[in-house]
Parts: C-alpha cells; structure tokens; sequence
C-alpha cells in the first residue's frame, strides 16, 4: 500500500491490500506496535519507563502510562528548540504540526515525519478506492477548497503549521491527486496565497472556467464548503464579469495569485453568459453546486461531530448530489476510513487502519454524559458492540499511549477491525457542577429551539456555547447568529426550548433547585462566527482546519470577548422545571 505512489493507481488492488490487512487486525497490531518500538526503543521517553528492549504488547501497557498532551509537551517544546537527541523518535522529527486550538484557544504542537505521511498517502488512496466503487469519476478535476495555512520555523528550526500545510506542501500529495485522476483545478498560488479571501474568490472562479470537468467539489470540512457558497451568492456576478472580460477583479491584490489566475483566465462571454443563466433560474440557490459543476459525482469533506450543524445548508447547495463523508484523522495521525461512502453523513462509520498506529480503547459507561471512564483500556480487537470509548493512541511519530480526546462508539466490524462512529470530544462538555452535556446534546438543543424559526424563515447560521461560572449561581449561555431579524416573542420560545431540551438529569435537578440559574441566549451581530475564524487564521491556523468551537472554556478569553462585544439581544430562560 505505500509502494511508489507513480504507479498506475488500481482500486481493486488497493481494496484487495485492506481486506488482507484487517482480516487480522490483532496480528497487524501487535506488528505495528512491535515496529515503532523497535524503530524507537532507545529514545530517552521510551527508556525512562524501562521497557529495555521489549516490544511486546503486555510489557508495553504495563510500564509506559497513558497520557495527554500535557505530559508530552516539555520532551515536543524541546525537540522544537532544537535538541536533537533521541528524545520521543529514533528518527529525528522533520516538522511540528499545530492543532487547530479552537477549543482551548491555544494550538498545540505535535510532531509530524514521513511516517505520518505515509499513512496520510495510504489512507487517501484506500478512502478513494472504496470511494471510486459506488462513485466512478473518469479523467477530471475536482474542486478542492483548501488553504494552506503560512509556515514559521521553531527556535530549533524546524518547519511549523497544520498538519494540512506539511500534507499539501508534500511532493506526494500532487503525485497522488495525480494518479487518482484528481488533480486539483486552482493553481498552487491559489492553495497556498496569504489572504484566504482572495483565495476562495479564486477557487471559486478557477472551479467556474473548468465547470465541466469539475467531478468532485470537497474541502477538509462541510463548513468550509458552506462558506465557500455563501460568499458565491455573494460574489457571483463580479465572476461572471470577470470570465466574459478574462480579467482578474480587483479584489484580488496578491501578485503571485493575479499571475497565476492570468494563465487560466481568459475572455469567454459563452461560458459569461452560461453561468449567468444557470444562477437567475435558480429558486433560492437550491441545487447550486450541480447547476454550477454538472459533471460533479459528489460532495466530499468531513461531515461528522461539530460539522453536523452545517448539513442543511449543505443539502440545500447540492441539490441531489451525494453528500461523502471524509476519514477519520486527526494533527496526532490517522484513525479509520470511510468504507460505505454511500452512507449518509448522520451515519457514517470509520474502519480502523491497524497499521498506521498503535490503538488502544478506554471503555466509558454506557451512558455518554456521565463521561465516567473504566480502569484499563482493551485492545483494538477487544472492543464490544455498541460500547462507548476513548481513543489511546500510539504512533510513528513519538505519541505513546496518547489520548486523541475522542469518544467513539462501535458500530460494526469490517472482518476483524471494529467501524466506529465518531460521538464527540471528550472535553466539549457543558458542565456548571455535577451536570454534563455533550457537544452532541447541545447540537440536538439548538435543532429542537431552531424549529421555533422556521415559520418566520430564518436559521441559526452558527452557534456555541459557555458555561458562565462568574455569576452565582452559574449559568449555559449560548450564543446564536441569525440569518435575518426575529421577534423577542420567537426568541424567548426559543430560549426557553434550549434550555428544557436539555435532558441530563442533573442538569434538569439542579435548575429544580436553582444551583444552576436560567440558561441564556444571546443573539450576536451577523458576521460574528467569521470574526472568529479571522481570529483563528491570525493565530496561524489554516481556514481548511477551523472547526467553530461549540463550548468556549473559560481559558479562551479572547474567543469570550469576540463574542461578547457583538451580542445584540439577550434572553432569560422563564422555563418552568
């Protein structure tokens, strides 16, 4: 599976290495396991827990510890000031990737090597195997949403950004794209521009002047692909006028970019005119994406967790497309792959790759918002259906028993490696005292409040949430953006719906008794949630890897105050419990 990527690609083949692979995934687990500890076992980490050249599997969990970034993070900073001992790799690391950080508020480093790219090649080409089974596309393009996010080097000198950025900066990343017969339609300026503004403008453009080749338009998250849309409504015109003259607007100042788009850009008043029938027909942008790209098989991005929300406007674009849910990875490396991509998003499982790491699973107590958490974590192949789980991760790059943070639960097995469906985040969790709500339970508050809307034709265009603990008692507060202007009437309802939707029993007992107050709404300004995320691309983090953070913590003071100088309109809950 990780041969030279230059060859003809086969699917079947590619299919064929996976069912072998994880017909026996206990085996290829204690293989993998057994690989990264002998490629590592004389790193100073490894070597402080006394595992003395062993790589078994019960010698491994009996002497090196579970643990969360927090721990790792004094041997990582060292490796980015340059030390170059065997610290947490044999090998010594090539480039530290940063976590989105749009939880916390602060990203995180994790250290990136070949390895991960290996594995981010394989699971690629595997998704896309199974993906090109229900889903032929012949030679075309695809439009491809991405922003690369800017590089810095550490103190150490080595090359720092998301995950994404050392992904698509890789030489194997274009070959790829290429024998998979999806090249991307921008230009690399486009991909790897400063202002991501100018550069959607430009995807979107670059996508329109090869519409008919367009086979798949995807991006890392369904947001981004939301927001690439919104902003065509908003700009769609000044695109045309751009195609039928072939000259670039001048919204677009960055000279690498303008060159770029001067090579594909050129007067075309049919194709003008085309695009500018196809958008007037259209009866509030339903079907957007499949009148723009007719020749486009489906929409491909990360559907699951916190982009849940964003599925209906989603659906509204593409019409009758196919909505394809990504794989499932994270900065730390990949977990699984999405092997029934005709799943819709709300059901989508990941099958476990067995060798691209180490696996290991925390069980959790039947009921999610309890979050309680069992002694000892079992092995990949030990996991029960239906069970809930945290993700313990090990892998090539010098995470060791690491945990990824993610709740899981297991749907199924493809032979012998579980499929798990991605639940929440461990920490997205609303809590004032002994009460508990996961980000999954404020998604359903927010779709069971937003009903309230929909007679007056409005949405929720974005929301999250806080737990104000400053006030006694304390309090949820949840902030929404609106698509238009709603009367105090409807969002009192709506503010009263939020907070009985709510079900966790100690939640409900605590509001009985007042040791948690009335749940608030505050409305902000529109345009707030895109403050963030310019809030988010200054911090250095690339728009491709922003997920809206759906439980601001009280660490995150800078998100606190984004928000809290845009609110608009606040409401208290007179719910009865």
């Amino acid at each position: 599976m990780m041969e030279n990527i230059e060859k003809i690609f086969d699917a079947e083949e590619v299919i064929e290495d996976f069912e072998v692979m994880t017909k026996d995934a206990g085996t290829i687990q204690e293989e993998t396991l057994e690989k990264i500890l002998k490629e590592n076992g004389g790193t100073e980490y490894l070597k402080k827990w006394g595992l003395n050249g062993r790589t078994d599997v019960e010698t491994f969990k009996a002497c090196v510890p579970i643990v969360s970034h927090n721990d790792l993070n004094p041997y990582i900073q060292r490796i980015a000031d340059g030390d170059l001992s065997p610290i947490l790799t044999g090998k010594p690391i090539q480039a530290i990737s940063l976590s989105s950080g749009t939880t916390q508020g602060k990203p995180m480093f994790v250290p990136f090597n070949d390895e991960l790219m290996k594995s981010t090649m394989q699971t690629f080409k595997t998704s896309f195997a199974f993906r090109n089974r229900e889903f032929p596309i012949g030679n075309g393009k695809v439009l491809h949403i991405i922003y690369s996010s800017k590089q810095f080097k550490t103190k150490g000198g080595l090359a720092t950004g998301t995950a994404t950025t050392h992904v698509y900066r890789n030489a194997q990343y274009k070959k790829t794209m290429k024998v998979m017969s999806t090249p991307i339609c921008s230009p690399d300026e486009v991909i790897f521009g400063p202002d991501f503004r100018q550069s959607l403008y430009c995807h979107l453009l670059s996508g329109l002047i090869f519409r008919n080749e367009i086979q798949v338009v995807s991006s890392a998250f369904a947001h981004s692909i939301v927001q690439a849309f919104q902003t065509f409504e908003q700009v769609w015109e000044e695109l045309v006028v751009d195609i039928r003259e072939g000259v670039l607007s001048s919204r677009v100042t960055v000279p690498s970019i303008r060159l770029a788009m001067s090579k594909v850009l050129k007067p075309d008043p049919e194709l003008a005119d085309t695009i500018y029938s196809k958008c007037s027909s259209l009866s509030n942008w339903y079907g957007l994406i499949h009148k723009l790209f007719p020749n486009t098989k489906y929409i491909y991005g990360i559907m699951t967790g916190s982009m849940e929300p964003y599925l209906k406007k989603l659906r509204h674009y593409a019409g009758e497309l196919p909505l394809v849910s990504a794989d499932y990875g994270s900065s730390e490396g990949w977990v699984g792959v999405n092997v029934n991509p005709k799943f819709p998003p709300e059901m989508v499982t990941y099958a476990v790759l067995p060798n691209t790491g180490y696996f290991e699973l925390l069980p959790l107590e039947e009921n999610l918002i309890g979050m309680e958490q069992a002694n000892s974590p079992v092995c990949l192949t030990e996991v029960k259906l239906g069970e809930e789980y945290e993700i313990v991760f090990t892998n090539f790059a010098g995470l060791y028993r690491y945990r990824l943070g993610d709740v899981v639960k297991i749907k199924g097995f493809h032979n012998s490696t579980p499929e798990l469906q991605f639940i929440c985040r461990r920490n997205l969790v609303l809590s004032i005292n002994i009460d508990k709500n996961a980000e999954k339970y404020l998604q359903l508050a927010v779709e069971a409040a937003g009903k309230h809307l929909v007679d007056e034709k409005l949405e929720v265009v974005d929301f999250t949430s806080h737990a104000n603990i400053s006030s006694d008692p304390g309090h949820y507060v949840i902030f929404w953006e609106l698509s238009g202007e709603a009367t105090d009437e409807i969002l009192q309802e709506c503010c009263n719906c939020l907070d009985k939707s709510f079900l966790d029993s100690s939640y409900v007992n605590n509001r009985r008794m007042n040791t948690i107050g009335a749940l608030e709404l505050r409305i902000v300004k529109r345009g707030t949630f895109n403050k963030i995320l310019d809030h988010f691309v200054g911090l250095g983090g690339a728009v491709s890897q922003f997920k809206t953070p759906r439980c601001v913590g009280p660490k995150n003071s800078s998100l606190i105050q984004i928000l809290s100088t845009n609110v608009v309109k606040s409401y208290s809950s007179t719910a009865i419990f």
